[in-house]
Order: structure tokens, then C-alpha cells, then sequence
């Protein structure tokens, strides 16, 4: 198990440095395959009417006169041990891990970035665990009695859930539960530390809209996996051992049909922690999500390769965590 675990991690870190080679490929080797020059792409990176000054300087900060892989190796540098840039008369540092500076708005992308992370954190784990749990057991339930009114029902609302967009399924949510009927009204952010019960009320709301969306996926996956497990000969065989049908249920139709929803679940999660770009501006949440719109909206691209990098971490990381349920649920991936 030790073995299978340091596999994994070392795997990850692979794909991480593969995935900021890409990402960084794309925001400064493309642009010169496309054409552009060292003064065009440091005009990206500064605001409207920029004085030649402070294009020299952009390009001298960030190596637009150097080679690719200079410029790499200094990004990665950047990571593990800060930078330096020299923008006007004083220095400006980059603290560890530097994920860029902002040349537009004159700050570092990696604190913006941990101030709204916690806001994105809460809105992801937070509807996870209600649409994973809501997911899972409607689909057990679905499965053990198919074809039943409960059946019926629980997979129409499933259909109504992966058809309905998260924009309009919050939207009104809003409109009734906030406008309406003001049982939730004047939603903002409050940190957990600060009033964990504020905390929850204004966040209920984007929790259920996302869960919406998502237990309709899982409610279905677990339905079709759980009627292809319990009809499997060792579900017979262990009926007719005697256990019980609990056990039979969870220890072993429910364990073989979690393979698929674990998958489908790291990726998800990871998706979400990397921002939720729609669900954030519709409950005007000032998260990873909102921060990429914003930063797009202003082509301030430190903070896209930021968020961008910020996003390939989290997925990374949930698939990695994703392989080591693998081998707790399914005891024949560490023999594998």
C-alpha cells in the first residue's frame, strides 16, 4: 500500500509540472507563434495607453526578451522560491509561491487568491457532501425498488436536475427564497470562524442549487451501477449464506458501485474547487470563480495563469486522492 501510495504521489507531481508546461506554453509561446512581438505582449500586461516606459519594464520583468525556456525556468524558480521585479524606483517581491504579479492593479496574484479560496472551498465542500449523500441514497433506494413510484419520481426530478442550468436554477432560488418570500435575504459571505451559523444560512442557497445539478447525476450513476452489481452471482451467494440485507446492500452491492461515482466525484469536486465560475456570479460570491471573470474581463493575464495553474492543482490533487480510495474500496487495485 506504501508503494502504491508514493506511485501516486510521484505521478502527480509529474502531471503538475506537464500541466504548467502547457499552461504556460499557451499564455507565452503561442502568442509568438501567432506573431506577436516582446513589446506586443508586454502591452497585454499593463493598462490602457501605456507610456513605452512601462512596456520596457513589463518586458524586462517578465523576460519577453529572453528564450522560452528561460522564461520557464524562472516561473518555476518562481514558485518554489519567490521573485523580483523591479517595476519604477523600488524592487517589488514575489513572495513564495509566486504565481505572478499583477502589472495592471500592482499586486501579487497568490494573495488574492488565498483570500478568496476559502469562499470557494466552503461553497464546493459544502454542496459535495449534500448532493454526494442525497445522490448516493436515492440511487440505492431507486435501485432496490426499480420501477416503483419512488422510482418514477426520484428519477424524473433527476432528469429535471441534469436538464435545469445552474444560472437558472439559482436564479430562482433567489428569486423565491430571497425576493419573494425574504426568508434568506441580504446574502453575503460571512467566514466560518466569524459566525458559522451566518455562514451556513447565506450559503444554503447556492449549496442547494448545486446540488441540485449535481445529486440528479449521481442519483442516476449509482441506480444503473447498483442494478448491475446486485444482480452479480456473489450477491446471490451471499444471500444465501444468510447475511443480512443490509449487509448485502452496503458491504458488498453498494462497495463494487461506488467505483464509478468516486470517479465521476474526484472530478467534480476538483472542477468546483478550481472556481464555479456561474454558480459564484449569480450569488455574487467573491470567490476563485468570480476572480477568474473578473480577471478575464480585464485580460490581466498574471491572474488567469494563476487561477488557471490554482485550478490544475485542485483537479491533480482530487485524483489523486481518488486512486487511494481506489485501493480502500477496491482491495484488487493494490494488487494491480
Amino acid at each position: 500500500m506504501f508503494a502504491y501510495i508514493i506511485r501516486r504521489i510521484f505521478a502527480a507531481v509529474v502531471l503538475l509540472l506537464v500541466v504548467s508546461a502547457v499552461t504556460f506554453a499557451i499564455f507565452f509561446l503561442l502568442p509568438r507563434i501567432a506573431g506577436e512581438t516582446a513589446d506586443q505582449l508586454a502591452t497585454q500586461y499593463v493598462g490602457k495607453n501605456p507610456s513605452p516606459e512601462a512596456i520596457a519594464a513589463v518586458k524586462k520583468n517578465l523576460g519577453f526578451d529572453q528564450p522560452l525556456y528561460t522564461q520557464y525556468w524562472h516561473f518555476l524558480k518562481g514558485l518554489v522560491s519567490g521573485a523580483e521585479y523591479k517595476f519604477g524606483p523600488d524592487p517589488v517581491t514575489c513572495r513564495v509561491p509566486c504565481f505572478g504579479y499583477s502589472f495592471k492593479n500592482h499586486l501579487e496574484v497568490w494573495p488574492e487568491l488565498t483570500k478568496r479560496i476559502p469562499i470557494t472551498l466552503s461553497l464546493a465542500i459544502g454542496a459535495a457532501v449534500l448532493w454526494l449523500v442525497s445522490g448516493v441514497a436515492t440511487g440505492v433506494v431507486s435501485a432496490l425498488k426499480p420501477r416503483s413510484v419512488f422510482d418514477r419520481i426520484a428519477m424524473g426530478i433527476s432528469l429535471a436536475g441534469v436538464s435545469l442550468p445552474v444560472f437558472f436554477t439559482g436564479a430562482l432560488l433567489l428569486t423565491l427564497f430571497s425576493y419573494e418570500w425574504p426568508i434568506l435575504d441580504n446574502l453575503q459571505y460571512v467566514d466560518f470562524t466569524d459566525d458559522p451559523l451566518m455562514w451556513a444560512r447565506n450559503l444554503i442557497l447556492p449549496w442547494i442549487s448545486l446540488a441540485f445539478l449535481y445529486s440528479a447525476l449521481y442519483a442516476r450513476l449509482t441506480r444503473a451501477g447498483m442494478l448491475e452489481t446486485m444482480s452479480e452471482d456473489y450477491i446471490r451467494t451471499a444471500r444465501a449464506k444468510g447475511l443480512v440485507e443490509r449487509k448485502v446492500v452496503t458491504r458488498h452491492g453498494l462497495r463494487a458501485a461506488l467505483t464509478p461515482v468516486i470517479t465521476i466525484f474526484g472530478m467534480d469536486l476538483g472542477l468546483l474547487l478550481g472556481g464555479a465560475l456561474i454558480t459564484e456570479q449569480v450569488f455574487s460570491l467573491p470567490g476563485v470563480g468570480q476572480f477568474a471573470v473578473q480577471a478575464i474581463a480585464d485580460n490581466d493575464l498574471p491572474k488567469i495563469l494563476g487561477v488557471t495553474l490554482l485550478a490544475a492543482f485542485f483537479i491533480v490533487a482530487c485524483n489523486l486522492v481518488v486512486d487511494l480510495l481506489y485501493a480502500l474500496v477496491d482491495p484488487r487495485v493494490r494488487l494491480s
